[in-house]
């Protein structure tokens, strides 16, 4: 970044939404209009080139992690005392302790579920939506018209030894070694499971787990379905999907922009279920468009 007016603020900031501390990290001005990216868990997943981007073509940009991950309030990922409604709530209110009136809200894999579900439950927040490697209902069995996970290949990758989670360079291996099979890239994998183990605020290997994995999510109420209410947005709606992705195949992404109104569908070739430094000039392009 070559603008000295733009501020990188530390990754285990917080900020309070909801009732409880949300981990934040912002880039770009105060000033600027308000890009929130909900993490996938953890904020990592939306790589610091694509924030960077955003923050260049200027936008203030606000990626956070959700709760139980990062620097987020986290009690006990093995059994969440919240909902689907209560993280979709969080993205609302953290508009409101940023000082923004609304936010262009953008999600990865379960925190594109969270992102549609807080457009639709608080659409005064929002502006636009950026949906990211998701589909359009919870966790567990999914309708018909839906591809589900590619089985042989969740076979491949979570029939392998689950590693110990309290060793860094251990879980960073895992991480990398999953990598290809879910079309990422290895060693931006392995990079990024090392800064989340170190953003890790306890040495509890469900801690650890929950923070790489996102298992918390499998263990939420997610009920109401809200698929059915996709037509409700009217917001401007950019879906993103990776044609290599075998844990949310890119069908998922197809029914998205079908079903939510005028939203535009962007497939990349070279993604799986993770974004791509490489692809960050493309998909920070679009989501600059809305």
């Amino acid at each position: 970044m070559s603008d000295g007016a733009m501020d990188r603020q530390v990754p285990s900031r917080t900020a309070p939404a909801n009732g409880v501390e949300l981990g934040i990290e912002t880039l770009g001005r105060d000033d600027d209009p308000l890009v929130l990216l909900a993490g996938g868990p953890t904020m990592l997943s939306w790589p610091d080139s694509l924030c960077e981007r955003l923050a260049s073509g200027g936008r203030r940009v606000v990626r956070y992690d959700l709760r139980d991950c990062g620097a987020s309030t986290t009690l006990d990922p093995e059994a969440p005392a919240y909902n689907l409604r209560d993280l979709a709530a969080d993205a609302a209110a953290l508009v409101g302790t940023l000082g923004a009136t609304r936010a262009h809200l953008g999600g990865v894999g379960v925190g594109g579920m969270v992102t549609q579900v807080a457009a639709l439950d608080h659409p005064h927040a929002f502006s636009a939506l950026t949906l990211v490697s998701t589909r359009p209902v919870a966790p567990g069995p999914v309708d018909d018209d839906l591809p589900d996970h590619d089985a042989a290949t969740m076979d491949a990758v979570f029939s392998r030894p689950i590693p110990d989670w309290t060793n860094r360079a251990a879980v960073a291996a895992f991480v990398a070694d999953g990598a290809e099979p879910l079309g990422n890239d290895p060693e931006q994998s392995r990079a990024i499971a090392a800064r989340i183990w170190d953003r890790t605020p306890t040495s509890e290997p469900p801690v650890h787990q929950a923070n790489q994995l996102g298992i918390v999510f499998g263990r939420l109420d997610c009920t109401p379905r809200w698929r059915e209410r996709l037509a409700e947005l009217t917001l401007p709606t950019l879906v993103v999907h990776g044609a290599a992705d075998p844990f949310f195949p890119v069908g998922n992404g197809e029914v998205l922009a079908a079903e939510i109104p005028d939203a535009r569908l962007l497939v990349l070739d070279d993604m799986g279920s993770a974004l791509r430094d490489a692809a960050a000039d493309t998909v920070a392009a679009a989501m600059l468009t809305l």
